[in-house]
């Protein structure tokens, strides 16, 4: 599984074709051990991350909504996943 984001020590991972147990577009954020899968608004819909995480994740991703849409559609057709700016 690529990453495509690292900041604050979260690492942020996206698959290929994965669409088999979360129909929605998402990405996978692991922190310390622990890991969550958001949707691409920044929603939490699977995991155990700190509610602290899940704010810097949600916030990450309001800023680059165009980033990570872009990367799903490559994920998607199997393309090279494209390298997403950390947190500012």
């Amino acid at each position: 599984m690529p990453r495509i984001s690292e900041f604050f020590g979260i690492s942020i991972y996206m698959y290929w074709y994965d669409t088999q147990k979360h129909k929605m577009p998402h990405f996978h954020a692991r922190y310390g051990g622990s890991e969550g899968v958001f949707d691409l608004s920044g929603r939490c819909i699977e995991g155990n991350l700190s509610a602290r995480t899940n704010r810097l994740v949600a916030e990450w991703c309001a800023e680059r909504q165009l980033e990570l849409k872009q990367a799903w559609q490559n994920a998607m057709a199997g393309k090279e996943l494209p390298w997403v700016l950390p947190l500012r």
